[in-house]
């Protein structure tokens, strides 16, 4: 819960300076936007599910590692697809779905060599890491298709360009979360939570780069389709896999290569798809 806080807790200031500029940036008749009751509910159930999977993915990670940690929870992006299609009506065509799927494949092939390793160590199955995983695919899942409804919602309330709108809406998402779980460690883990505002050093590296994904990703979600734009992101995966692989100075499999190749063709036939 303390690295949760960090994410959303540290991204509040700059999330806060990102809505301060659009706003003198903007019109003079821009005023500060009405909530209607169908953007915070929408708006509620993306933070909290944020949230929730932010804690799931960090769970993952401390029971199994990194790799497995990150390959149950890309599976949001077919996740997304079904709850975009159930939710929104929004149905991806059959050529993105095709390219969608070809990315996560590409993510399993990419934790075979970890999962080998893990398994020597004791890892099985569905255990407690790949369960949070899952559970932090379909909590993410959930939070993008709320945040692309509270960015719909957002822009019928009034002119409003996109920028302002994705910027708002991560400003009070991130209000909300910072509460929720400040709250939640001064009840339950008090110097947890006293570590957290100690290290704010490198908390506010993390919160900045939190703050800038947040809102370039809602604001991305109000422009098109969730799923497509989930698809397009899992190109972090090959920029993470690349730089971790380079500082470490490790040689890639065969395997690996083949995912690294599988990924960037999914997310080039999601662009294609979406042209």
């Amino acid at each position: 819960m303390a690295a949760t806080l960090v994410r959303f807790l540290y991204g509040l200031p700059f999330a806060f300076a990102y809505v301060l500029v659009l706003q003198v940036a903007s019109d003079p008749g821009t005023a500060v936007p009405h909530v209607t009751g169908a953007y915070a509910a929408w708006l509620v159930l993306g933070a909290l599910a944020q949230a929730m999977a932010t804690a799931l993915l960090v769970a993952s990670m401390q029971r199994g590692n990194f790799v497995i940690a990150v390959t149950y929870s890309k599976t949001e992006v077919l996740q997304v697809a079904g709850l975009g299609a159930l939710l929104l009506h929004e149905l991806p065509t059959a050529p993105a779905l095709v390219a969608m799927t070809v990315a996560v494949a590409g993510v399993v092939l990419l934790a075979i060599p970890r999962m080998q390793f893990s398994a020597s160590a004791g890892w099985r199955g569905l255990g407690p890491a790949a369960l949070c995983g899952l559970g932090a695919g379909g909590c993410f899942a959930v939070a993008v298709i709320s945040y692309r409804a509270a960015g719909l919602e957002f822009m019928r309330a009034g002119p409003y360009s996109v920028w302002y709108a994705g910027g708002w809406t991560i400003l009070l998402a991130q209000a909300l979360q910072s509460a929720v779980i400040c709250g939640w460690m001064a009840w339950r883990s008090r110097p947890q939570l006293l570590l957290v505002f100690s290290s704010w050093r490198i908390s506010a590296i993390a919160g900045l780069a939190g703050a800038v994904a947040s809102v370039t990703g809602v604001t991305a979600y109000i422009l098109r389709p969730a799923a497509d734009v989930r698809a397009l992101s899992m190109v972090e995966v090959v920029l993470s896999y690349v730089v971790s692989r380079r500082m470490m100075h490790e040689r890639i499999s065969t395997i690996e290569q083949a995912g690294l190749i599988l990924v960037m063709a999914g997310v080039a036939g999601v662009c294609l798809a979406a042209r």
